[in-house]
Parts: C-alpha cells; sequence; structure tokens
C-alpha cells in the first residue's frame, strides 16, 4: 500500500512540474509578442511620421522627386514585411532612403530652420531611440525564450506542444547598425539630443 502511494505521489508531482514547466513556456513566448508587439508600435509611428516630414522637404526641394519616390517606397516596403528578418531589411532600407533625404535637407537653409521640420526631426530622433531601446528588449526576450526552449528536460516538452524558436531582430548591413543622423544645426554636433 505504501508503495502505491508513493507512486501516486511521484506521479502528481511530475504532473505539476509538467504543468509548471508548460506554463513558464507560454509565459515566455507571451513575453516574445509582447516585446515585438512594442517594436511594431514604434516601427508604425516612424512610418506616420515620414509623410509629413517628406512633404515639409518637398515643399523647399520640389526637385529632387528620386528621392521622394525612394523614401515612400521604402516605407511601403516596411509596412508590408511581416517577420523579424524581413522587418530588419525593410527597415534597413527605409533608414537608408531616410537619409538621403536628410542630405537632400541639408542644402536647403530655409528648411532647416522650419520649425515643423525641426519637430518631425526630434519626433523622428525619439522613435530612432525608441525602436533601438524595444529591439534590444525584444532580443533579450526572445534569447530568454529560446533559450529556456532548447535546454533539458524543457526541450522535452516544448516541440510536442509547438514551442518553436524566435528570430532576433538584427539589422542586416553593419551599416544600418546605426541611427541616422538627423541633426541639421552647425552648431551643434550631430549625436547632441533635440538637436
Amino acid at each position: 500500500m505504501i508503495a502505491v502511494w508513493i507512486v501516486l505521489a511521484a506521479v502528481v508531482v511530475l504532473v505539476v512540474w509538467q504543468v509548471a514547466l508548460y506554463n513558464g513556456l507560454v509565459r515566455k513566448r507571451n513575453r516574445v509578442d509582447n516585446a515585438w508587439a512594442q517594436i511594431e508600435v514604434q516601427l508604425k509611428r516612424r512610418r506616420d511620421l515620414i509623410p509629413n516630414l517628406v512633404e515639409t522637404v518637398k515643399g523647399y526641394a520640389a526637385h529632387e522627386r528620386g528621392t521622394f519616390e525612394a523614401v515612400t517606397q521604402a516605407r511601403a516596403a516596411a509596412a508590408g514585411a511581416q517577420s523579424p528578418a524581413q522587418v530588419a531589411a525593410a527597415e534597413g532600407i527605409l533608414s537608408q532612403a531616410l537619409g538621403r533625404l536628410f542630405a537632400v535637407a541639408e542644402a536647403y537653409p530655409d528648411l532647416k530652420a522650419n520649425q515643423n521640420f525641426l519637430d518631425l526631426q526630434a519626433q523622428l530622433q525619439e522613435t530612432e531611440n525608441k525602436i533601438a531601446v524595444s529591439r534590444q528588449v525584444y532580443n533579450d526576450t526572445v534569447l530568454t525564450y529560446n533559450n529556456a526552449i532548447q535546454v533539458f528536460p524543457a526541450m522535452l516538452m516544448a516541440g510536442p506542444f509547438g514551442f518553436t524558436r524566435r528570430e532576433f531582430f538584427e539589422v542586416e548591413d553593419a551599416a544600418d547598425r546605426e541611427l541616422p543622423t538627423v541633426s541639421f544645426r552647425s552648431d551643434a554636433p550631430p549625436d547632441t539630443p533635440g538637436a
């Protein structure tokens, strides 16, 4: 009789342990999804700022049509990207296009003094910083989740219950890893916040 109780207790402990392990994996997967949602919020904010920025620059540099079209196309591609790898690649292209737009704007002193342009520039810089922070949080969360599903004994439960490895949000081109410089003031260094 004692042996039956010992076996029953072992089975109960095993079931409780499996439930706790499963619930922990679910929580980690949900954290990854939440962290990705935060990145998407910031990327959408960035994409929403771009049309206003383009229109402001257009008023001063109407003959730079190719640059405006490149930014618009890159924005559309970024909006349509789905996986972290696709988003990273599309956002890299968008960053390059924005860099060209800011290079065009550099040639127009009146534009650099326009308050609307300065406000948009500051909002974009703030958004770029938030994207960088969100990317770091997401990648840290993915690392924790991927480690959790790949270590023993959780790996025995992860596969059968559909817990799969997640992609990191990595920028493809090393040059794209840098935030675009959006400072136009000649009296402030390029990295000065709010410049």
